[in-house]
């Protein structure tokens, strides 16, 4: 049930008035679905640990204080490239992060404008191997120069997938040329060094499908037991009207050859700016299913082996956007997504965001039941009709347009469970403007039935994950990007463009454990692999664990 907290946004006009609260689904208590890529070792494999990407790892004594000035519990740290964006895996006594070439591991392309993907040796840090991806020449409109490798990579066993700046998805051979052998078809590496990377295969998206970004490829995959799962990055031109390309928007390929297995365009000429989101994949009462953040706001459920023919194969979707929001980013209020599909306990959570660039404005995090429907149904909360009630026909931008009469009404088949836009946390009976949910580029993660969410204002709010109901917020007092919340050992890490680090307990009530910083700003999420605490700044990785 909809309860009077999650409604801040029929006063604030986010969402029109639809009447009565209405119930939109009921929680369940049954565990989580299986994951993919879990790792009983203490290896974090991906972007939040598993295919349910949520950034909640095992670990005990994980530190919450440290001071890199003495190196107290600074186990060692790194210098990366001078923009680093990507959280790191690790696996198998290695770490693996993205980062742009400033550093110039690699002395024949020290002088390089590119991306790098960066293999270290786990126990102090050493450098292993790089992966190296030149700038596209057509600059900006499609690869921002000096941002290098946003995305995070992907890591079973002896293979590593990730995109790079290129629009290239990857396989690569975690050993690098360490092994003395150049694995897989792929042959065509310029040198076959050991501080170079063993390119398995190699599918190109802007060559095979005619992709072409807006500013930046930032998609970080995950994978079922035969496919890697590729939100493609298609988005408008550099006049920010109209696509550049009538490309895919999301694809499949398979693991251990790249061959494109099936490929979708949901989004199309609807989408609103850029597509620089990821994929989640989870099994929901029997059913597997792939979700896709759009570009258009709209989050897309699919059977993950398409429809056997080389196409996908919808089973819902659901917009996560109001339906009188009219433009996108800085000239509405309509967003895509910049951020990640959480599952925890067979429920979606997703919140809407957009390009920094356009302002933080009103938000939403919604919590999804994915198992309403699987025929193809829009699962939204509302739809939009006529006049006369008739359901619109889809369009660009605003669904609803009062003045022509059309209006919002409740959808009977509503995948919603609930949508949280603020709290009166002050308790003034008002929902003041610090109060409001704004727009964020970071996941949730969700721990015992507490979620933990920070926005890009750099708001932080705990929420009972089962009804949305919330529990308490804190001010970072500085933005925050993708820097998902971590919680570990009983404790949550929140990171901020400031680069401090703030600790309090994972509780329903609000318990501030301690504050640390590093030399820069964080845009990555703090993450733990084998009771080791990682924190990732624009220009140095630090490895903390407790005192001995």
């Amino acid at each position: 049930m909809i309860t009077q907290t999650q409604t801040v946004s029929l006063l604030l006009g986010c969402f029109i008035t639809m009447g009565p609260l209405q119930e939109f689904g009921h929680a369940q208590q049954n565990g989580p679905a299986p994951d993919t890529e879990s790792d009983s070792s203490g290896d974090w494999l991906q972007w939040g640990g598993t295919s349910h990407r949520n950034n909640t790892p095992s670990g005990s004594r994980i530190p919450v204080k440290w001071d890199i000035e003495t190196g107290q519990n600074i186990k060692w740290s790194i210098k990366l490239g001078s923009q680093t964006y990507g959280t790191p895996v690790v696996s198998q006594g290695q770490i693996f992060v993205g980062t742009n070439n400033r550093h110039g591991f690699v002395e024949r392309s020290a002088d390089l404008d590119a991306g790098c993907l960066i293999c270290f040796k786990e126990s102090d840090g050493s450098f292993l191997w790089q992966h190296l991806s030149e700038k596209l020449a057509t600059g900006r409109v499609h690869d921002i120069p000096e941002q290098g490798i946003i995305s995070v990579p992907l890591v079973s066993g002896k293979r590593l997938w990730y995109v790079t700046n290129r629009g290239e998805v990857c396989c690569l051979d975690t050993d690098g040329f360490g092994d003395a052998e150049n694995d897989g078809p792929f042959q065509s590496e310029p040198v076959a060094e050991n501080s170079e990377a063993d390119v398995i295969w190699k599918f190109s998206m802007m060559e095979e499908l005619g992709v072409r970004p807006h500013n930046a490829f930032t998609c970080s995959v995950t994978c079922s037991e035969t496919a890697v799962f590729v939100v493609t990055g298609n988005g408008v031109g550099a006049d920010h009207q109209e696509i550049q390309a009538a490309a895919p928007d999301f694809i499949a390929l398979n693991r251990d050859t790249g061959e494109l297995l099936w490929k979708d365009s949901s989004v199309g000429e609807f989408t609103l700016h850029g597509s620089w989101s990821s994929p989640a994949y989870g099994v929901f009462g029997g059913q597997a299913q792939v979700l896709f953040p759009g570009g258009d706001g709209w989050l897309y459920s699919f059977e993950p082996a398409g429809n056997g023919a080389g196409e996908s194969k919808v089973l819902w979707k659901f917009d996560c956007n109001p339906k009188q929001s009219s433009a996108p980013g800085y000239r509405g209020n309509r967003c895509e997504f910049l951020t990640t599909p959480v599952i925890y306990k067979e429920r979606i959570y997703i919140a809407i965001g957009t390009d920094p660039e356009n302002g933080t404005g009103p938000g939403c995090l919604w919590c999804i039941d994915p198992t309403i429907k699987h025929d193809e149904s829009d699962v939204s909360a509302t739809v939009a009709v006529d006049s006369h009630g008739k359901r619109l026909v889809r369009r660009f931008g605003q669904a609803v347009d009062p003045t022509a009469g059309e209006r919002e009404m409740p959808n009977p088949d509503s995948a919603a469970v609930w949508k949280y836009t603020g709290f009166d946390f002050n308790g003034n009976g008002e929902i003041e403007k610090e109060e409001t949910w704004k727009r964020t580029l970071a996941a949730a993660s969700i721990k015992d039935d507490l979620l933990f969410a920070v926005n890009m204002e750099g708001y932080c709010v705990c929420l009972n994950a089962g009804t949305g109901v919330a529990q308490w917020s804190h001010d970072l007092w500085a933005n925050s990007w993708h820097s998902q919340p971590l919680i570990v050992d009983g404790k949550v890490y929140l990171t901020d463009e400031d680069g401090e680090v703030e600790v309090f307990a994972a509780k329903s009530e609000k318990v501030k454990l301690g504050e640390n910083h590093v030399d820069n700003s964080i845009y990555a999420s703090a993450m733990v692999a084998n009771n080791i605490l990682y924190i990732t700044d624009r220009s140095r990785l630090y490895a903390i664990v407790s005192e001995q």
